[in-house]
């Protein structure tokens, strides 16, 4: 392993020469002072979490059944009620061998920084410092869209059901996105003012989570029509594609985001009590739980659906709402029931909001973004590393103003979330496989996959290559397709990728180190 000088640096990332104790454990046990040592960071965070907690945080995060919901459109319309159910399933096992991936990198090196620490470290010498800047970059992009993301999603989730209720009521873009700014501002002073109080609250919002879900589907279960086991299993929708399998793969993106984020957990190891073996742990639960909870949810659907083509075209812009309010025939009810979703959408844009500024404070920590050392200052007083909350909800709400001038251009942003993640994942992986397959000695781990890593890596890695080219797909095909439908991710996540490798080319390879270059080796 690659190692670095142990004098201490002017933020005072590096710990005393010795590897001995800490100024202060703040939570943490002895593996975590050990790791911080050799990884040559201070602590300076309390370490509040510890394992149902974190469990909690990350499975919130996730949201996934009420995220699956919220992303049905696209889902109905390319695939159908068979590639709902199908491709969920495909996205959950891909994303067990993802996780399960990461959870070994994790335990070996449980960082806020993640995986560009983890490409640093295990990445060849010579591509240590471009790669870790590339994979930093595209991270800490990727969870402030995924940030704007859930909020836009509770925002417009509350503009759905005043089309339900007031008919006279006129569907603006700005009114949304006052919406969306709002759920991102009451996040943010959480995150601030409430942030040692968080695992708290990550604990009884997990039980709405578990228990939202039967509110949910009984009413569904017990009221609705039922479609035929053959529609709901074997009947795939094609719009033109000419394939049902293309058309299903580019459904799956409504499987695919709300599956993202039980890296989070990650993010935050440098607050989480004896990280090395509560982080893979509490990754692994969160995909398991969450991944059950929306293959229910979606053979609920595939059940009791009703007429696709009414459900498709309602004026709410959500099908859940109209599957709501088909089965329950009471304004009332689908309020009351849309409210949990709201709800647990606000929770999960509060938990993504503390992951992102996690994220912005470790790059900035290790010189990787321009105001380094004021973003990575944490407030004494708060114990939050303030100016990156700020800095990132601020980053959120100017990403939320594009939905003003266009959706699609607001859309076609958001899924940059897909593209950029699926890359920071897929790199530090494929970084794994190298260090594995050239022989080189592998970190201690107390979560291994042992002999059959390698293969779970492999899988891992070929699941998230197709989901990066389908995350670039149009959801309709000519002729339906049209500049204001076309997706325009791929253009937008160019532009993103150049912009940062000229950003690293004029100013951030006279900066940016990468972290290996605080590691140590410790006896």
């Amino acid at each position: 392993m690659t190692t670095s000088s142990t004098t201490m640096d002017s933020k005072d990332r590096s710990v005393h020469s010795d590897g001995g104790a800490y100024k202060a454990t703040r939570g943490g046990n002895a593996n975590d002072q050990r790791d911080m040592a050799r990884m040559g960071k201070t602590q300076v965070l309390q370490r509040n979490f510890k394992l149902v907690t974190m469990f909690g945080f990350s499975a919130i995060l996730m949201c996934s059944w009420e995220s699956q919901l919220s992303s049905l459109s696209i889902a109905l319309q390319n695939g159908g009620t068979a590639g709902l159910i199908w491709t969920w399933l495909i996205s959950w096992m891909g994303f067990t061998a993802v996780y399960a991936s990461m959870a070994e990198m994790g335990s070996m090196a449980p960082t806020t920084g993640g995986q560009y620490h983890w490409v640093s470290e295990f990445s060849p010498r010579k591509y240590q410092k471009v790669l870790s800047y590339f994979v930093g970059w595209l991270g800490v992009l990727g969870w402030q869209a995924l940030q704007a993301s859930i909020a836009f999603q509770a925002g417009t989730i509350i503009q759905g059901l005043l089309v339900l209720n007031y008919p006279s009521y006129v569907y603006e873009r700005w009114h949304g996105t006052l919406l969306v700014i709002a759920v991102l501002v009451c996040g943010a002073l959480f995150n601030i003012f409430l942030a040692t109080r968080l695992h708290l609250v990550e604990g009884t919002i997990l039980v709405v989570h578990v228990y939202g879900i039967f509110c949910i589907l009984a009413p569904l279960w017990i009221l609705s029509p039922r479609s035929s086991s053959e529609y709901a299993w074997q009947a795939f929708q094609d719009p033109g594609w000419h394939s049902a399998g293309l058309s299903a793969l580019i459904g799956m993106q409504a499987s695919v985001v709300p599956l993202l984020g039980a890296d989070a957990s990650v993010h935050m190891s440098e607050e989480l009590k004896d990280a090395a073996y509560t982080l893979p742990r509490s990754m692994m639960w969160a995909t398991s739980l969450n991944g059950a909870l929306g293959w229910v949810t979606a053979i609920t659907v595939a059940y009791c659906i009703g007429d696709l083509e009414s459900v498709v075209n309602t004026p709410t812009n959500y099908p859940f709402i109209q599957i709501f309010y088909n089965t329950t025939g009471s304004r009332p009810a689908t309020n009351a029931m849309a409210a949990i979703i709201i709800l647990m959408d606000a929770a999960s844009a509060i938990s993504i909001q503390a992951s992102a500024s996690r994220q912005i404070f470790a790059f900035a920590r290790d010189d990787g973004t321009p105001f380094a050392a004021w973003l990575s200052r944490v407030s004494p007083r708060l114990d939050v590393p303030l100016n990156a909350v700020i800095c990132s909800t601020t980053i959120a709400c100017l990403l939320s103003l594009i939905n003003i001038g266009s959706t699609v251009a607001f859309n076609s942003l958001i899924s940059l979330t897909n593209g950029t993640l699926m890359v920071s994942y897929g790199m530090c992986i494929g970084c794994f496989v190298w260090r594995r397959l050239s022989k080189q000695p592998m970190l201690p781990s107390q979560f291994q996959l042992g002999r059959y890593g390698l293969l779970v890596n492999l899988l891992a890695m070929s699941f998230l290559s197709v989901v990066f080219v389908m995350a670039f797909f149009p959801p309709t095909p000519l002729p339906a397709l049209t500049v204001m439908s076309m997706n325009w991710s791929s253009l937008v996540f160019t532009v993103v990728a150049v912009w940062g490798i000229v950003f690293y080319l004029v100013w951030a390879r006279f900066r940016y180190s990468g972290p290996v270059e605080y590691v140590r080796k410790l006896d």
